[in-house]
């Protein structure tokens, strides 16, 4: 039921949220409850997102990037954290690459999330896993790359002058290395197997990432920080607390953490 509920919002979304025309404005914004600037665009799809989760009549904890902390339906029940817009710069700019990210869990870590669902607002691609259920791209079932070839690696680096010397290693034994703008559109392409690794040195917000994680680790992915810690304890809330490393498979996730554990 609630799968159902988050893909009749996806239907809204990709009917309503439509971005303005390209800007590269650094102008200040006011700040959302994560304390990211806020844009037009995220507000927008707040408002569709809660507005569709209260119209489920379940009582639903949700933690959104915009809001906070918001209890619909009386509150209490599964807690459910939302990034209305994730890739809001690229959206900005003109870039297709943005999306909606919100997992459900059944308790206050990430090991209890039990359902991901991931939009691409700008093409309409719909990711969705189920706990124990598999991970699917528009209704088929994907799977992450099973070789080791480092095929490429997607990054995001939030201070680039201090994090890309960190991830040179790992970057000059790929065939590709991206950087797209979007950690929870990149993990799940990575699960669909369009990328071999995905790499933050910097700490992100456990609802940036709390779909993905069970996206790639349902399509067979290794998902922990880049010490190689699990984060299934992780709490999901709004605050900076994890580095990533998502990887296609045990051998190129051993792989990636040799290699980020090299001076550069």
């Amino acid at each position: 039921m609630m799968l159902e509920v988050l893909r009749d919002i996806g239907r809204r979304l990709l009917r309503e949220i439509k971005p303005g025309p390209p800007s590269v404005s650094e102008e200040a914004l006011p700040r959302g409850a994560a304390g990211d600037a806020t844009h037009p665009l995220d507000t927008k799809a707040e408002e569709i997102i809660i507005r569709g989760l209260e119209a489920s009549g379940l009582p639903l904890s949700v933690i959104s990037e915009e809001a906070g902390f918001v209890e619909l339906n009386g509150g209490g029940g599964r807690r459910v954290l939302v990034d209305p817009v994730d890739g809001s710069r690229n959206a900005a700019a003109g870039i297709p690459f943005y999306c909606t990210s919100i997992a459900v869990s059944d308790g206050k870590a990430l090991r209890g999330v039990e359902l991901a669902y991931i939009l691409n607002l700008a093409n309409g691609d719909e990711f969705w896993a189920e706990k124990g259920g598999g991970a699917f791209k528009n209704g088929e079932r994907i799977a992450t790359q099973r070789d080791d070839i480092l095929r490429l690696v997607a990054f995001d680096a939030h201070v680039p002058g201090r994090e890309i010397p960190r991830l040179m290693p790992l970057l000059s034994q790929t065939r590709k290395a991206r950087c797209l703008g979007s950690t929870a559109l990149a993990l799940a392409y990575l699960a669909a197997g369009g990328a071999s690794v995905f790499v933050v040195p910097s700490l992100s917000r456990s609802f940036d990432f709390a779909a993905g994680w069970l996206l790639v680790r349902e399509a067979g992915g290794i998902f922990t920080d880049t010490e190689g810690r699990d984060l299934g304890g992780v709490e999901a809330g709004l605050e900076h607390i994890t580095t990533i490393l998502a990887s296609a498979n045990a051998a190129l996730h051993n792989k990636a953490l040799d290699l980020l554990g090299r001076k550069s």
